[in-house]
């Protein structure tokens, strides 16, 4: 199973619509992260799961999802009310407490992937507003039996880097 994810796109539209054009073939679940600055009901959010962010007005949006993806539980949210740009105790506190294999969030515009523990967790940085590198970035994650293939894309020039992670079905 593939799953895009996205954040921070501070009020771009078309970019999220071309995402679904681009990728609509292969991917199973788009998620956004929060920060889209769009209401719950506007066209480009068409097909994704979509969190609320700290500059997202419309309460539609829910704080946070727990989405299934094949065998997985993908813990989405923004990040801001799990003070991730301090550290990410309150959020790995999150994920072990709702049983998330996955953790997507944004918040800090920064691209960054790690296995902490038995968890993955994602950042996809900003379509938007990059920090850290100049790319506008997001990530699609393919999940298999007993892997993780991630790849990172430029929103403008394509894939920019794959990541392998193998890990045992039972946790260890």
């Amino acid at each position: 199973m593939k799953v895009l994810v996205v954040s921070d796109s501070h009020g771009l539209t078309s970019e999220l619509e071309q995402l679904r054009e681009r990728h609509g073939e292969e991917v199973e679940l788009f998620i956004h992260c929060g920060d889209s600055e769009l209401s719950a009901d506007h066209p480009a959010l068409i097909n994704y799961a979509v969190v609320r962010g700290n500059c997202d007005g419309d309460g539609r949006h829910s704080a946070e999802l727990l989405q299934e993806a094949g065998n997985r539980k993908i813990l989405i949210t923004h990040g801001h009310r799990y003070s991730v740009k301090s550290g990410m105790m309150k959020l790995s506190y999150k994920a072990r407490e709702s049983g998330a294999d996955i953790v997507c969030f944004g918040h800090t515009h920064y691209l960054g992937a790690e296995m902490v523990y038995d968890t993955l967790f994602i950042n996809p940085g900003s379509i938007r507003l990059p920090r850290g590198r100049r790319e506008r970035t997001y990530v699609i994650l393919e999940i298999l039996e007993n892997e993780y293939k991630l790849k990172v894309y430029d929103y403008d020039k394509g894939e920019i880097i794959t990541l392998e992670q193998t890990f045992s079905s039972n946790g260890d």
